[in-house]
Parts: structure tokens; C-alpha cells; sequence
């Protein structure tokens, strides 16, 4: 199955969990699909499925926590956990919440949510596989407007001086956050030159582009941290949700439902 296939069957999958669960942040879980599809699905991170805890395994941390919709799917997707999990998510008896849990979920390598911490938990990881002499690498996805965050660029600052060559860092910028435009609330631009200043291999790609995506996944730079930019539209993959703020944490109404289920290709049945 090609990697777009595979990332139209992790949209399918991020709505039908907020289907189940009630609600969700959608607008965020879509707009890194495709970049979390390249990861799983391209041949780009090492993982086994059948054993979660491999020593050899890379890292994946997703820092926005809150678009956890897109690593249950991914992980249900992989063989990680049954599928019939995602349709549980945030019930009494799910390990599935609203945030990833380490240690509670198969594949999870952190617990997120709290937004800047998990720039700061990847370098540790790295610094930890560098220094053991393991081959590893660690991805970490980060929004931007999580970039606000004070802790955000203290990590920034670290990775750059511990040479951590094994960490890549990916700047999901859909250029919206909870309440409107990026921009109006905190600038935040230029973005690259900011992270460039403080040492990392800086590179610049569409976050839609699944041959851009693998290229700057499996760069490196000998010495240096790589900070991808990607950049996303935020509600990828439904009209109505493409670009707006509201669609943060908003559920669609009984006239938008025909729009995403045509859209996303999902019949009726896919959602009992």
C-alpha cells in the first residue's frame, strides 16, 4: 500500500475515534498525518511491533500530545494494539485517553500533553542512546504554537551543545493554535533563522509532501541536531475544517458530517 493510501486510512482513523469518543482535537491530528504516516509506513523508524520495547528500536515522542488521535492510529495501524481499541478511546477501561501515556500504551515512548516538555524529554532519550553508543535515533513533533513555550528553547539551546546528531526535531507549522493565527498571538517568525542561531541542521519541506517528508526525515548532519519545518495545513484532508481555528477541539454538525464522510471516503458502517 502506498504511503498515501496509508495516510487516507489514518484520517479515516482519527475521525472514527472522535466519532466514538465524543470529541477531539481533529484539526491538529490532521494536519500531521502524513508526516507521522511517512514515519511508520516508509521505511523510516525502526520499530517491532511484537516487541514494543526493543533495544534497537528508534524513538518517536509526540510533543503535541493532544493529536494523540493520529499515534493511536498509526500504532493500531502497525499491529502495536487491536484496532477495536480506537473505538474505546477516553471510556472507563481504555488505556487510550485524551493524552499518551508511557507505559500504559504499547508504542508510546512518552507521556504528553503538557505542551514543551517533550523536546526536552527527546534530547534526553538521545543524549542517553549517544552516550550508550546505540545506533538509535529520536524524532520528536512539536506544534508551533507549543514553540511559545519557555522550555521549548532552553531545549533548543541544549540539543545544538551535546551534539546530539541522533535527535530530529519536526515543527508541525499549520500556523493556527487554539484561538486564531499563530502570528497574532505570539510572532514567531522567521521561525528558521531562530532555530539556525542556536545550532541546529535547519531544513524547510511541505508537510503534505511524502517525498519531501522521507528525504528530511533520513537527513543528517554529522554534529548537529536537524529541526524539519514542515509546513501543514491544519485540518488537512476535510474542506471545511482546512485553515480555521474553531476546528481546534470541535466536533462536525449534522450538515458538515456528509461533507467529512464523502471527503474522507468513510461509509456508514465504518462508524458502528
Amino acid at each position: 500500500m502506498e504511503i498515501k493510501d496509508k495516510a487516507k486510512e489514518v484520517r479515516k482513523e482519527i475521525f472514527k475515534i472522535a466519532y466514538h469518543a465524543g470529541g477531539g482535537h481533529l484539526g491538529a491530528a490532521f494536519s500531521m498525518a502524513d508526516i507521522i504516516s511517512v514515519l511508520y509506513f516508509g521505511d523510516v523508524l525502526r520499530y517491532d511491533a511484537s516487541n514494543p520495547q526493543w533495544d534497537e528500536r528508534d524513538r518517536f515522542i509526540l510533543s503535541k500530545g493532544h493529536a494523540c488521535y493520529a499515534l493511536y492510529s498509526v500504532l493500531a495501524l502497525s499491529g502495536f494494539f487491536p484496532k477495536d481499541e480506537l473505538k474505546i478511546v477516553g471510556k472507563p477501561g481504555s488505556m487510550l485517553g485524551g493524552h499518551p501515556r508511557l507505559y500504559d500504551v504499547p508504542g508510546v515512548e512518552a507521556s504528553t500533553g503538557a505542551l514543551g516538555h517533550g523536546l526536552s524529554f527527546g534530547i534526553g532519550v538521545a543524549y542517553s542512546l549517544k552516550s550508550d553508543k546505540k545506533a538509535s535515533h529520536v524524532y520528536v513533533v512539536l506544534g508551533d504554537g507549543e514553540c511559545q513555550e519557555g522550555s521549548i528553547w532552553e531545549g533548543a539551546l541544549s540539543a545544538p551543545t551535546l551534539e546530539l546528531d541522533n535527535l530530529t526535531v519536526v515543527v508541525d507549522h499549520n500556523k493556527l493554535q487554539a484561538m486564531d493565527e499563530l502570528e497574532k498571538i505570539v510572532r514567531m517568525q522567521p521561525m528558521a533563522d531562530k532555530w539556525k542561531a542556536f545550532g541546529w541542521n535547519v531544513l524547510e519541506i511541505d508537510g503534505h509532501d511524502y517525498r519531501q517528508i522521507k528525504e528530511a526525515l533520513l537527513m543528517r548532519k554529522s554534529g548537529m541536531p536537524t529541526l524539519i519545518i514542515a509546513h501543514t495545513v491544519k485540518g488537512k484532508g476535510v474542506s471545511f475544517m482546512e485553515n480555521t481555528p474553531i476546528w481546534h477541539y470541535r466536533m462536525p454538525n449534522k450538515d458538515e458530517l456528509p461533507i467529512l464522510m464523502k471527503e474522507l471516503e468513510l461509509e456508514e458502517e465504518d462508524l458502528q
